[in-house]
C-alpha cells in the first residue's frame, strides 16, 4: 500500500484488519522483523512551506531527505542535527525519507551542540492507529491534545502513528569548518580530551574518537573566527594536532556520522548511550572494536554475530540498541533496551491510546 494523500492513508489505516509494517525509504531496517501488510509513505512527498527568512520548513514525511537538504542548501541553510545515513552500515538500499529520520530520531555528531532531531522538530501531522488525523505543534507551538506529540513521535519508530508532515527549525550553513585530529590515545585519554575541548569557549560542535584511536574535534563558523578558535583550542589542549579544513574535514565527519569504519565488516553493530564519564569502562566491558561520538556519550561497538552484548555489559546507566544483526539475532535478542517497569507501563499506555488495535509496527520495539 502506498497512499498518495493523508486522507487516503487515513482510510487505509482505518480499514486495516491486521498488522501494518510502516516504511519510509526502507533504509533503517532494524528492530524485530516486521510481519504484516507493507504501508509505504513515499507517496506523501514534497515541501509544503519554506520560509528561509524565518528559518522554518514544513515537509511531507515521504519526501526524500536528499531533496529537502538540496532545497535548504540552495538557501544556505541546513537541518541542525546532522542526520546519519545508515545505508552503508546496514547494507541497505532505498532512499532515506524525512519521516524515517524523525521516526528514528536520527542525530549525528553535531548533537553535542545542536541537540537531537526532536529538538529541531517543531510540528507534526500524523495518522494514529484508528485512522484519525492528528496535528501538534507547528510554527506556533500549542499542545492541543494533552501530549507533546512532537517529542513523542521522534524515536517512536512508527508505533504510535504514521507521520504525514513534519516542521523543522533550521540553521544557516557556516562559512568554514576546521577539524583538529590528534595522535592515537586510549579511550580514557580520549574522553578526558573531548570533555576538556567541549568545556572550552571555542564552540566545539563535534567530538569523536575513532576506531583508529584518534580524537577528532570540529569547529564551524565564519572563516576568521574558525581560524582563531582552532588555534586557541590547539594551544589550550597542548600536544600535536593535525588540522583539516574544507572538504577534508567534511568528509571525515560524514564518515564519523555514518559509522563507515564498521560498514561492510562482519559482525553485529550495537549503539550504546552512556554518560561520557562511564564510556571507558563500557569500552573495556565490550571488549570489541569500538568508536565514540558525542564526547564519549555514544559508543558504536562491532561485535561477534549473535553475541548478547547487553548481557555482557551488565548493569550501567544508559541503554544499548542492536543496530545491525541477522534476522535470527534480531528475533532472539531484544533490539531495544528493556524498559524499567514504570517506563514500560507508560509506554504501553501511550500505545494503547494512539494504537488501541495494535496494528502499527507491532513488536518492533519489543
Amino acid at each position: 500500500m502506498r497512499p498518495a494523500s493523508e486522507d487516503e492513508l487515513s482510510e487505509m489505516v482505518r480499514a486495516a484488519r491486521g498488522p501494518l509494517v510502516v516504511r519510509g525509504g526502507g533504509t533503517r531496517a532494524l528492530g524485530r522483523p516486521g510481519i504484516g501488510d507493507l504501508l509505504e509513505t513515499g507517496g506523501l512527498s514534497g515541501i509544503t512551506l519554506y520560509e528561509p527568512g524565518a528559518l522554518t520548513v514544513v515537509v511531507r514525511a515521504g519526501t526524500p531527505l536528499a531533496d529537502l537538504e538540496a532545497a535548504l542548501h540552495a538557501e544556505g541553510q541546513r537541518l541542525p542535527f546532522e542526520p546519519m545515513d545508515m545505508r552503508a552500515l546496514l547494507g541497505s538500499s532505498g532512499i532515506p525519507t524525512v519521516g524515517g529520520m524523525v521516526a528514528s530520531n536520527a542525530s549525528g555528531p553535531r548533537r553535542v551542540q545542536a541537540g537531537a532531531c526532536r529538538d529541531s522538530l517543531i510540528g507534526v501531522r500524523l495518522v494514529d492507529g484508528t485512522g484519525t488525523v492528528i496535528k501538534n505543534g507547528g510554527r506556533v507551538m500549542k499542545n492541543v491534545t494533552g501530549y507533546d506529540l512532537v517529542k513523542l513521535m521522534a524515536g517512536s519508530w512508527g508505533t504510535l502513528g504514521v507521520l504525514t508532515e513534519c516542521s523543522f527549525k533550521l540553521l544557516p550553513v557556516p562559512a568554514a569548518e576546521v577539524t583538529l585530529l590528534g595522535d592515537e590515545v586510549s579511550p580514557q585519554q580520549a574522553v578526558q580530551i573531548m570533555g576538556q575541548a567541549l568545556g572550552t569557549p571555542y564552540e566545539v560542535n563535534g567530538a569523536a574518537w575513532g576506531a583508529n584511536g584518534r580524537v577528532a574535534l570540529r569547529i564551524e563558523g565564519f572563516a576568521e573566527q574558525v581560524a582563531y578558535r582552532g588555534a586557541a583550542l590547539r594551544a589550550a589542549l597542548g600536544g600535536t594536532w593535525e588540522m583539516l579544513d574544507g572538504e577534508a574535514s567534511a568528509d571525515l565527519w560524514r564518515g564519523i556520522r555514518d559509522v563507515k569504519a564498521f560498514a561492510g565488516q562482519a559482525g553485529d553493530v550495537w549503539r550504546i548511550s552512556v554518560r561520557p564519564s562511564d564510556a571507558p569502562e563500557m569500552v573495556a566491558r565490550a571488549g570489541c572494536p569500538v568508536a565514540m561520538d558525542w564526547g564519549g556519550g555514544l559508543i558504536w561497538a562491532l561485535c561477534a554475530s549473535g553475541r548478547d552484548l547487553r548481557a555482557d555489559l551488565g548493569a550501567f546507566r544508559g541503554h544499548a540498541t542492536l543496530i545491525r544483526g541477522s534476522e535470527a539475532t534480531r528475533a532472539a535478542l531484544p533490539v531495544f533496551q528493556p524498559e524499567a517497569a514504570p517506563v514500560a507501563a507508560l509506554a504501553q499506555g501511550l500505545r494503547a491510546r494512539f494504537d488501541p488495535r495494535g496494528v502499527l509496527n507491532p513488536g518492533l520495539m519489543g
